[in-house]
């Protein structure tokens, strides 16, 4: 991956006093992930051109080293090539010094606005493509070039490009804008991301962008879709959304919403009881269990002997202790209800003794690429004698007189699948970890588009 900065403000050559890197040098940086160089291709009092290159490890990273140990669970992906988080990290490494904005030899300098020209390649633009570009580096007051990568009818057209920037700007807003876009871009990390990740960008995000108009979309994919982390930033940008930061029994989504008027969540919830308790399930493992409306349906029925909910968001399991009163009076006794905080891509010994698993509403929030983890973990490793897996039906949406055409139900969802595309999914499973599945439909069915949830249960075959 390749980002070059370039300037004609006279000297130009003054560049390396603002990146705090000699013009004459190469300069290496031994990172977690690989290494970093800063190079100079041109150096003139006319025009001077910085260049970050990454070099990026993927066997030291599937095999555990550094940084990325246990995050890359396969040797091919795109993490080597495309400008992603790991760029982010070596800017905030290798160039911090230019990122504060500070410069001991040319202090006036780093508080001028230059002329300047960056270069990303091969950048993604997942889920939205140029458009995507345009809308995140337009309103900031660059005039924005973007130039697929790649056979334009290929697979994976669009989702990989070149970005030109051009404009007058401090370095350090350039370089902090590119810290916090780039990974927003790519939606995705190759490390944990938790409260910290919400200074990291209020600090890099100072002075642009409180005001920008795709704020909300930053902060969610900045920080991964964490529901909670992201209200957390949102409400400190603008203090006005503090209303998003109620007790979960009174905060909506977009989605809850758009169901509403179908009351879809608690048929939802209620089918996925039903078939619990039709199976004798005595241990059950909500995986990805959120806020934990689930958990508090079923610690009502006195024929679960115990319950495990696992999140990846830290503070979505803050919200599930407080609705299900752990540690509180008139709650549960504290062996019945555990939480645990983790990811069903990676395999938890913790949850592996329940009976049943339930993924509800859970795997299209996830990028597709991720679903073959999660399939090895649930499926090949804990094979849980149940599993229950409910997602939107694609088809359905056209019915809902407020969304969009081609939108997605939620802001967080990666994707949406037709009735075909999960049964095709379902059986894929079926044939690789020895499981049955039988489908159900949620909610009022249309002759023509189904029903707006569809239900997989997967019970697991017995030993030959």
């Amino acid at each position: 991956m390749y980002l070059s900065i370039a300037t004609t403000h006279q000297p130009a050559s003054d560049l390396g006093f603002l990146l705090h890197k000699h013009p004459e040098r190469v300069h290496e940086t031994e990172l977690p992930f690989g290494k970093a160089f800063v190079v100079y291709p041109e150096v003139s009092d006319a025009r001077c051109e910085a260049a970050l290159i990454l070099d990026v490890d993927p066997i030291g990273l599937v095999r555990g080293k550094g940084r990325g140990a246990g995050l890359l669970d396969h040797y091919v992906n795109d993490r080597p090539y495309a400008a992603t988080s790991f760029l982010s990290v070596a800017l905030g490494r290798v160039l911090r010094s230019a990122m504060s904005g500070t410069s001991r030899d040319r202090p006036e300098l780093a508080e001028t606005e230059i002329p300047l020209e960056a270069v990303v390649t091969p950048l993604p633009a997942r889920g939205g493509g140029e458009r995507l570009v345009r809308s995140l580096f337009e309103p900031l007051g660059w005039t924005v070039e973007v130039e697929a990568v790649g056979d334009p009818g290929g697979p994976g057209a669009g989702s990989y490009v070149t970005l030109r920037l051009r404009g007058t700007a401090r370095l350090a807003t350039l370089l902090n804008q590119l810290y916090v876009l780039i990974p927003v871009l790519d939606d995705d990390k190759h490390y944990w991301v938790g409260d910290d990740e919400i200074e990291k960008l209020l600090k890099r995000g100072e002075g642009w962008l409180d005001g920008h108009p795709a704020q909300e979309l930053i902060v969610r994919r900045y920080l991964l879709h964490r529901g909670a982390l992201a209200r957390e930033a949102l409400e400190r940008l603008a203090p006005e959304t503090r209303d998003e930061a109620q007790a979960p029994e009174t905060r909506t989504s977009s989605e809850a919403v758009l169901e509403a008027p179908l009351h879809l969540n608690d048929e939802r919830m209620e089918a996925v009881v039903e078939v619990l308790r039709a199976t004798g399930a005595r241990v059950i493992a909500d995986l990805g269990c959120g806020e934990g409306k689930l958990l508090q349906r079923l610690v009502r029925e006195r024929w679960v002997a115990r319950l495990i909910g696992v999140d990846a968001a830290a503070r979505d399991l803050e919200w599930a202790a407080r609705r299900l009163k752990l540690r509180q009076a008139g709650g549960p006794p504290e062996d019945r209800v555990t939480l645990l905080h983790g990811s069903v891509t990676y395999r938890d010994r913790r949850w592996e003794e329940a009976d049943a698993a339930t993924l509800v509403e859970v795997i299209e929030h996830m990028e597709e690429d991720r679903l073959p983890a999660l399939e090895r973990v649930v499926f090949g490793a804990a094979r849980p004698a149940l599993v229950v897996v409910t997602t939107p039906n694609a088809e359905y949406n056209v019915l809902f007189p407020n969304l969009a055409p081609g939108a997605f139900r939620h802001p967080d969802h990666r994707f949406e699948w037709t009735r075909a595309r999960f049964r095709a999914w379902v059986a894929a499973i079926q044939d690789a970890h020895g499981y049955d599945a039988v489908f159900r439909d949620i909610g009022a069915v249309d002759a023509a588009l189904g029903a707006p949830t569809q239900m997989a249960i997967f019970t697991r075959r017995a030993a030959a």
